[in-house]
């Protein structure tokens, strides 16, 4: 691809043609290609002068369960007043298989509004409902007027919540504003999914059903109770608030899947820090700095093409560490160690950070803070930087000083209803009470900047055409890379311990931080 740009954006696109090559098979987690990008990140890493972090290696192993529906032998059905509905598999609703789905369930089905327990702002979906032995059917979103990272987090906990009330099992209506429109997501369905092997850090443990439900289909689950699916959906869309009641309909799910061992690999390396001599010796703390390098490999065509190269998602983010290792090696070194980790087994659920943060390769307590950066999205060009987690510690200082160096703005995210804050890796880490951020180019809501972004996610976001020939700006691409950079060092120079503000939601995960 031609282009003009800055050296370091040219390096940055080198490895983003090895990485999103299609000889690269689409990256997926515990495939021999993931393996061989994995080498080259080692290579890369060690070449920058980064130490091995995994020991004496750069590689940390990563083990995996993989799960894939046999459809041919799987159904689910509606039982209602006597009668069966047979539901189409793809169609009519997907079956997660993340999940270790029972193979054989029937149970009631109660709808639980979205489906969130959130005290702290006095509301409760579950309030005077009996879950106990049933599926519960929740729709997309979260009321208006809690904020986005709260509302995340209670998402992603939702299960925990249920479990404690007696369900055996999850329906979640699918957005349709979401950023992948059914026709796409319901054709990941026959790709694996994977679980990590060590039992004690699966997060859906109790689950004896699982699936999403196509909101053009919704209204099947809904017949004979006296209320439609639509009006329910568009309310929730709304964030508006939703009641809670009891369906008159049961499931009956026979689900056969086919499981197998999968290998695969995060890889870490480390820049010690400047070792002091004083009372302020900084070196054994931890600034960790991470991106996922896996994606969806190969899957069901989309207009001819079937290899999901990732491109963006997230190449771009490897191909940023490599770079960000190497100018940081070169420079004056920071107070505080800094360890580069690409993550395997994001798209599968968080996993390769999970297992990380859950088996640090350095003392837990020693990290400090997490930089994560999954699509950060230079096809735009750069007027500011979306940070985050900006409101939630006392990392936002660092990214404004840094931004002001560079004479770039440092906002909060444009579209908080995404809640992004807990969708990628940094959650592994903020669910370790670890301050945290992520970091994107930047948009002004409703501005063309933002229509570019919103075509990307709808035409390219886990497709085929996140390819090697998608436009890219490559002047965004090195703003963003010198700003990275100075947002790791003010962090890592820093006097103090990062720590959550005061009002934070996630303060409490870890109050020992502060």
């Amino acid at each position: 691809m031609a282009h003009q740009g800055h050296a370091q954006a040219e390096r940055w696109w080198s490895h983003i043609e090895y990485l999103a090559d299609d000889r690269m098979r689409g990256r997926e987690t515990g495939s021999p290609e993931h393996r061989v990008a994995a080498d080259y990140i080692a290579r890369m890493f060690r070449k920058a002068g980064l130490r091995p972090g995994a020991g004496s290696s750069f590689i940390q192993p990563v083990s995996f369960t993989a799960r894939r529906i046999v459809e041919a032998r799987s159904s689910v059905s509606l039982l209602r007043g006597g009668a069966e509905e047979k539901l189409t598999l793809g169609e009519d609703l997907t079956i997660n298989v993340r999940v270790a789905n029972a193979p054989f369930t029937e149970a009631r089905v109660i709808f639980a509004g979205y489906g969130l327990s959130i005290p702290s702002r006095n509301h409760d979906d579950f309030a005077g409902l009996d879950l106990n032995g049933k599926i519960v059917l929740v729709m997309p979103g979260g009321p208006k007027g809690i904020a986005g990272p709260l509302l995340s987090h209670s998402q992603s906990q939702r299960w925990s919540e249920l479990r404690k009330r007696g369900a055996i099992g999850l329906l979640t209506v699918s957005s349709p504003a979401g950023d992948t429109p059914w026709s796409r997501s319901s054709l990941a369905r026959l790709n694996p999914q994977m679980t990590l092997t060590d039992a004690t850090l699966d997060e859906t443990a109790g689950q004896r059903f699982n699936g999403a439900i196509n909101p053009n289909a919704a209204e099947k689950f809904f017949a004979g109770s006296g209320k439609a699916a639509r009006p329910l959906i568009d309310a929730a869309l709304k964030g508006e608030p939703l009641p809670s009641f009891d369906l008159p309909a049961s499931i009956r799910a026979t689900i056969a899947m086919d499981s197998w061992p999968v290998e695969s690999q995060n890889v870490i390396g480390i820049l010690p820090g400047k070792r002091s001599h004083g009372n302020r010796d900084l070196s054994n703390q931890y600034v960790v700095l991470s991106a996922h390098m896996d994606h969806l490999g190969v899957g069901s065509p989309i207009r001819g093409d079937s290899i999901f190269n990732g491109a963006m998602d997230n190449a771009s983010g490897v191909a940023m560490l490599i770079e960000v290792a190497r100018a940081a090696a070169a420079g004056k070194r920071s107070a505080r160690s800094i360890i580069f980790i690409a993550v395997t087994g994001e798209e599968k659920g968080l996993l390769g950070s999970r297992y990380f943060a859950n088996h640090p390769t350095v003392p837990a307590r020693s990290i400090v803070a997490n930089i994560n950066t999954d699509m950060f999205l230079p096809v735009i060009p750069m007027r500011s930087l979306i940070v985050n987690g900006l409101e939630e510690s006392d990392l936002a200082a660092d990214a404004r000083r840094a931004g002001a160096s560079l004479g770039v703005e440092v906002v909060t995210d444009p579209e908080p209803a995404r809640n992004a804050f807990t969708r990628s890796d940094q959650y592994s880490f903020i669910k370790k009470g670890i301050p945290s951020i992520s970091l994107k180019t930047g948009f002004v809501k409703d501005s063309p900047e933002h229509e570019t972004i919103k075509r990307w996610r709808s035409d390219r976001y886990h497709a085929p055409s996140d390819d090697l020939g998608q436009p890219v700006n490559f002047q965004s691409a090195a703003l963003f890379s010198r700003l990275y950079l100075r947002i790791v060092q003010e962090i890592a120079d820093r006097p103090t311990r990062p720590s959550w503000n005061a009002d934070s939601f996630f303060r409490r995960m870890a109050p020992d931080r502060g």
